[in-house]
């Protein structure tokens, strides 16, 4: 998500460049038929963790060295992208100062991070001055594809309530707004908001969840856990209002959509890696220990940096950001 306006910028500065785009398998699909794209380039984390398949990977690897690049941009940085990228045997390539894994051995040009702070977008960026391409906002970040819009009408066919998605899942569990907070939250929305509907996102490790907080209000929420492709998702967040999301890969989604959002950090900073635009939107508690960046929480009491966000809290800010859209919707 962060990567994609460098997609974007490439493209228009070079309407006749082919481009590919190496990529984690099971991220895939958000980028099948991008019309910025030439093709993907598709890398089978698990499948390649067997000896038996690494013919499988070099195969690979020969065919993106066949494709003589002019250009190889590393954006992730780490040791793993930095091979490949060095490995593809383009004429000129260009990565991030990152130094965790010492991957700037791999490039022709390094580009640092403007300031400590700076947020992933601005610095993956960075990298287009260094080929001479020109930095503005003059495209769509996710455009729409009709087809799955239509397909989302027909499936869950809910035109005229006003949406909030919730998104109550992490990939880390403690990067987990707690759920009990989650549908309090809810309870609090449908008894102040009389024609707000919830979409309740997530995979389906996420369903147990999206179960619990439906039962906080069965009658006004959808549970869309483990239901929709990735497209799908995009889509409903397109045609929400308002999300409501701990640190995760949808809320970037709701950024690059625009879409007003209402985050909740806890291990994690916001600085570098929050909802882009809207780093004044995200809630958290300013705790000794947080932000730890740790996948597991050793403090006592366990969770407190996102216990302590209250649902009433939640809810102010949501109140504010929907009110807000209601006295600027068109008539």
């Amino acid at each position: 998500m962060h990567a994609l306006p460098v997609l974007r910028l490439l493209k228009r500065h070079q309407p006749a460049s082919e481009i590919y785009w190496w990529i984690d398998a099971s991220l895939a699909p958000l980028l099948e038929g991008d019309p910025d794209l030439t093709g993907l380039v598709r890398f089978e984390r698990q499948r390649w963790r067997s000896p038996g398949h690494w013919p499988e990977a070099w195969q690979s690897l020969r065919a993106i060295r066949g494709h003589a690049f002019d250009w190889v941009i590393d954006l992730q940085s780490l040791a793993r992208s930095g091979t490949v990228a060095w490995l593809a045997n383009g004429r000129f390539t260009i990565g991030l100062d990152d130094a965790r894994e010492g991957a700037r051995g791999f490039y022709d040009s390094i580009v640092s991070r403007p300031s400590p702070n700076a947020h992933a977008v601005d610095w993956y960026l960075g990298v287009l001055p260094a080929l001479g391409v020109p930095i503005h906002w003059n495209f769509a970040w996710l455009p729409e594809r009709p087809a799955v819009a239509e397909m989302v009408r027909q499936k869950w066919p809910q035109e005229s309530a006003r949406w909030i998605v919730l998104h109550p899942g992490a990939r880390w569990p403690n990067k987990r707004w707690p759920v009990e907070h989650a549908a309090d939250l809810v309870k609090l929305i449908t008894q102040a908001q009389a024609e707000v509907w919830f979409a309740i996102i997530g995979s389906r490790a996420d369903r147990e969840l999206g179960r619990a907080i439906v039962a906080a209000g069965p009658q006004r929420c959808l549970d869309l856990t483990g239901q929709t492709s990735l497209w799908e998702m995009i889509e409903w967040i397109r045609r929400s209002e308002l999300m409501i999301t701990n640190d995760t890969g949808p809320m970037h989604v709701a950024a690059a959509l625009q879409k007003p959002v209402v985050a909740l950090f806890g291990p994690t900073h916001p600085s570098r890696t929050g909802p882009y635009g809207q780093l004044d939107r995200v809630l958290r508690s300013h705790l000794p220990c947080a932000p730890c960046l740790k996948d597991s929480c050793s403090h006592n009491p366990p969770l407190e940096c996102l216990q302590s966000i209250s649902p009433a809290t939640v809810f102010e800010v949501v109140q504010q950001r929907l009110n807000a859209r209601q006295q600027v919707a068109p008539s």
